[in-house]
């Protein structure tokens, strides 16, 4: 009896026939495609195929259709990473150089939702390392970043909040979150936030950034636990000053390291 081996083939179930591999099943299912993925990683090589294996096949240059986007932008990913992210909400306080990275990041690695919140507008001085364009001075940050978003990933639910958080409102704001990030510019304000939240809500992992600034090396830049649940990156010395700015190599660093960390908690 044979028995048969079922894979997913651009996030679709697909029963393999007996002894195919990657090429005889493009050949089969799409002969067009000339970029091949097995498991995230592209192959030039034919390669046997097994049970539970995730494979992509894209044809450069064509549009896919809508059904196929969402499981093609996921083609990249470590296999049994997406229905994870899907599932998952991560909330973003601030939506400056830090917030507005890591919410691209998460969008484009394919998070179900994202709870966004921030009062401010883009301005000039913005753009030296906020994910934001010039067209955009003038907008408030929310709709800015939606905009954004949806232009990376329409597939991601996003829930903004154009407020300014206090400890009285951190709740209404962000209601269920498997994460939550702090990714604001002020000491006072990340404390704020950290209080409150980690008072209300001790389960939920909280990521916050401090030390930052500057062009010192990147790799002063770690992940600091302070406790269950909480973490902080950065080098926890390095603020912004006169004489020491905030410039977007060393935000994009701890930006960076802040979604990646939530996309470990998500996925382990």
């Amino acid at each position: 009896m044979v028995i048969p081996v079922n894979i997913r083939l651009n996030e679709v179930p697909v029963e393999l026939l007996p002894g195919e591999t990657l090429f005889t099943l493009r050949d089969r299912l799409r002969p067009a495609a000339d970029i091949l993925i097995l498991n995230g990683a592209a192959m030039n090589a034919d390669a046997p195929l097994t049970d539970g294996d995730e494979v992509s096949l894209i044809t450069r240059g064509e549009v896919p259709s809508e059904k196929e986007l969402e499981g093609l932008m996921a083609a990249r990913h470590t296999p049994g990473v997406h229905a994870k992210l899907k599932a998952a909400t991560v909330g973003i306080a601030g939506l400056g150089g830090l917030g507005s990275a890591i919410a691209g990041a998460l969008a484009r690695v394919g998070i179900g939702k994202l709870i966004v919140a921030d009062f401010d507008v883009v301005e000039p001085s913005n753009l030296n390392r906020q994910q934001y364009f010039i067209d955009q001075i003038g907008m408030l940050k929310t709709e800015a970043l939606v905009s954004n978003l949806r232009k990376i990933n329409p597939y991601v639910e996003v829930e903004a909040h154009a407020v300014k958080l206090t400890a009285d409102n951190i709740f209404p704001t962000f209601g269920k979150t498997d994460v939550m990030i702090e990714a604001f510019d002020r000491a006072d304000q990340k404390a704020m936030l950290l209080q409150a939240f980690t008072a209300e809500k001790p389960d939920t992992p909280f990521i916050g950034a401090s030390g930052v600034a500057g062009y010192a090396s990147g790799e002063t830049i770690g992940i600091k636990s302070l406790g269950k649940n909480i973490y902080i990156v950065g080098d926890l010395e390095t603020g912004a000053q006169p004489g020491c700015g905030l410039m977007a190599p060393r935000v994009g660093i701890a930006a960076s390291m802040q979604a990646n960390l939530a996309l470990r908690l998500i996925v382990d």
